[in-house]
């Protein structure tokens, strides 16, 4: 398939903004449980929540690019019965909207508790909306993978690794970047973080790996024969169809030679997963603030070649006739 950088931006950045919002909600759970001292203040809460919004506002600028009829947008609702793109267009602002409120509540100082939970556990407002936007998140993860994930024809694609990996590197990328947020402003959360971040990122290298070496043994299931729906037992391709380019030509194959495939796979594998990890754990040995930062900073820089190589490793069947040359 032809990468979109427009679809690349947004499944990143968005991802960036949900992984970022669990790790706040992850901060408030671990302190309210008494597993870390309270060390950040609401501030922090409602700053990083303006910042997950600020990446999912992000996001859906970049998906803008990618719409030949912007102001028609608002039809893909009314599909949500069966198409996972609708179910993505709904739960997408309701999450933005949960964590616009969870950093209200934050701001304002809502954070009083309402009741109690066996008589111990204190439950405020925040923690409710907290609760109901990472549910929104983990939905989001689901429905944005799934529009992939569900196309039977695109055999690199329909394997329930793409929805595990879209979850696991939407979360490794938001808690790095909490890391690095932590270590930016002086918080004392970048041990937390940085190391969910850590678990996040070896867990999305499995099963990112894991894909690679299921598609990497994919053998097509169409040819020739089915492109053009002659059953004939000796064919030749003479012309791909077109005397030039093509919607065809130009869509549905990213062009690149093989070389540069490797290249790519290559740089994604070391600045998405090893490299951030080592980062992560030298910033906390030599507690250096700017490691963290450079964690993330690289390895969104991986993330965008992946998820280029996602959309470019899918091998679409009308390339099998469309692809090759006279």
């Amino acid at each position: 398939m032809h990468p979109a950088f427009s679809v690349i931006f947004l499944t990143t950045l968005i991802g960036i903004g949900q992984g970022l919002f669990l790790a706040l909600f992850t901060g408030q759970v671990y302190a309210l449980g008494n597993l870390i001292p309270v060390q950040a203040s609401q501030g922090f809460y409602a700053v990083g929540s303006l910042l997950s919004l600020l990446f999912l506002l992000l996001g859906l600028v970049a998906s803008v690019f990618h719409l030949g009829r912007p102001e028609r947008a608002w039809r893909a609702v009314t599909q949500w019965r069966t198409s996972w793109l609708s179910r993505e267009v709904i739960v997408l602002p309701l999450f933005m909207l949960l964590v616009f409120l969870y950093g209200v509540v934050h701001y304002l100082g809502w954070t009083a508790p309402l009741f109690l939970v066996a008589g111990t556990l204190p439950v405020d407002l925040s923690l409710i909306i907290g609760l109901l936007a990472s549910i929104a998140a983990f939905a989001l993860f689901v429905c944005t993978a799934m529009i992939y994930a569900s196309l039977k024809f695109l055999q690199e694609w329909y394997t329930p690794l793409t929805v595990l990996n879209y979850t696991l590197l939407g979360l490794a990328s938001g808690f790095m970047f909490a890391a690095a947020f932590s270590a930016y402003i002086g918080v004392d959360l970048v041990s937390l973080f940085g190391t969910w971040a850590v678990v996040f990122t070896l867990l999305g290298a499995g099963s990112r790996g894991a894909s690679l070496v299921r598609n990497r043994a994919l053998r097509d299931k169409y040819g020739l024969r089915t492109a053009i729906g002659v059953r004939h037992p000796q064919m030749k391709q003479l012309s791909q169809g077109f005397m030039g380019g093509a919607f065809n030509t130009r869509e549905f194959f990213h062009g690149r030679t093989p070389g540069a495939l490797r290249l790519i796979r290559w740089f994604f594998l070391l600045a998405v997963f090893p490299i951030p990890v080592a980062l992560i754990a030298a910033g906390y040995g030599l507690q250096s603030p700017s490691l963290p930062i450079a964690a993330f900073a690289l390895q969104y820089l991986g993330l965008i070649a992946e998820r280029w190589y996602f959309f470019a490793e899918a091998r679409h069947p009308q390339n099998i006739y469309y692809q090759s040359m006279a």
